[in-house]
């Protein structure tokens, strides 16, 4: 199966449909049974974040001031699932805990685990975004959670756009342009803990340049839908929030690969009245924006 750009080897069967025919920039094989030496060596961490109901751990055997090859790192939901690797190989390894199932495993592998691990291990940037494909070109929404985005996604995908991502885009640098890869072909446009969400059966599979941001800003039911392009410092202070992973040792990599990115991508604002109400309006807008651009 393919996910994030990533082609996965399992020795379990992801209780999820996944393409095997999508866009893969690397590979890496899961199996259980992590090496004594492994588990041992990741010991020096700290409480990461809360999530989904979940309390979940970073460890590795150092300060966390790098990633260099053959450190080794654990990722720990604790009581369900614990992801042990070394960096510079492909080989990720599971233990399941005592609340650990595979559809859980699953869950925090595809939606949360991996992101983190390829962004540590240099395979990709991570932004929080939902994106769609309008007429093969794919466009970024961006807002704080609870913002509109994933409401947004599921009435693009409704009318016919191809799913990208609901929730974490993987962006990278090929042939000198910023691309984007599909994440996975689920989405929820609604809250549930531990869940990917829905299925979209058309999903982007290909790997493609970023045609454009917009940042969404929510108003009254009566208001004005309008689209204003955003320039100059203001596009970095809408986009650095929604880059994913603030480690220390990233953030002078981040701050240039967010510089570059927008000077070579258009942002644009995307005002629009907030409920379901008027969803074919500010659809037919974004379409017919989107389409405009060049």
């Amino acid at each position: 199966m393919n996910v994030y750009g990533v082609k996965i080897d399992s020795d379990i069967a992801f209780p999820f449909v996944f393409p095997e025919d999508s866009f893969c920039r690397s590979g890496v094989k899961l199996s259980s049974h992590p090496p004594l030496a492994l588990k041992k060596g990741a010991a020096c961490g700290f409480p990461f974040y809360a999530a989904h109901g979940r309390k979940v751990y970073l460890y590795s055997d150092r300060v966390f001031d790098g990633n260099e090859t053959g450190q080794p790192w654990c990722y720990d939901v604790l009581g369900v699932v614990r992801f042990y690797w070394v960096s510079g190989e492909r080989h990720i390894y599971y233990e399941l805990g005592e609340d650990g199932t595979v559809e859980l495993l699953s869950f925090w592998f595809v939606h949360l685990f991996l992101p983190l691990y390829c962004t540590l291990e240099g395979q990709a940037d991570f932004l929080h975004a939902g994106s769609v494909a309008i007429e093969g070109k794919p466009i970024l929404f961006i807002a704080p959670s609870m913002g509109g985005k994933s409401t947004l996604v599921d009435y693009c995908l409704k009318q016919g756009a191809a799913l990208v991502a609901d929730d974490k885009v993987p962006t990278f640098i090929e042939g000198g342009r910023f691309m984007i890869s599909g994440s996975h072909p689920y989405h929820r446009p609604y809250r549930e803990f531990e869940v990917l969400g829905n299925y979209a059966e058309n999903f982007e599979r290909e790997c493609k340049p970023i045609h454009a941001f917009y940042a969404l800003e929510p108003c009254g039911a009566d208001g004005d839908i309008c689209i204003a392009e955003v320039k100059g410092v203001k596009k970095f202070e809408i986009l650095n929030p929604n880059y994913l992973y603030t480690f220390p040792f990233l953030v002078r990599q981040r701050l240039l690969y967010l510089s570059h990115l927008l000077d070579n991508t258009r942002m644009f604002t995307l005002q629009m009245p907030w409920g379901m109400s008027r969803q074919s309006a500010v659809y037919s807008a974004l379409y017919e924006h989107s389409c405009s651009l060049a």
